[in-house]
């Protein structure tokens, strides 16, 4: 799994640029990244309008992981520190 969220899509392997793990984790960097510009700049609202669309699409992704491997979803939350413990 890819630790830094600044990642370049080309320091990717091929074989892994398109799981959803992958893209997963370029999501969140997009997500952080809109943050703190959102942090900066509060009205503006077609970046919040953008943010909740990748927000929908990231919670998408891992509603069909958790629903087809539970381990890899596990996983990968604990990597990217993305839920507190249950």
């Amino acid at each position: 799994m890819i630790k830094n969220l600044s990642v370049r899509p080309s320091l990717i392997p091929r074989e892994q640029r398109g799981s959803v793990e992958s893209q997963v984790c370029y999501l969140t960097g997009r997500i952080k990244r809109l943050t703190e510009h959102l942090d900066l700049h509060g009205r503006d609202y077609s970046s919040q309008r953008g943010l909740w669309k990748i927000v929908g699409k990231r919670k998408r992704l891992l509603i069909y992981l958790f629903k087809k491997d539970r381990l890899r979803y596990k996983s990968l939350i604990g990597q990217l520190d993305m839920r507190g413990p249950r």
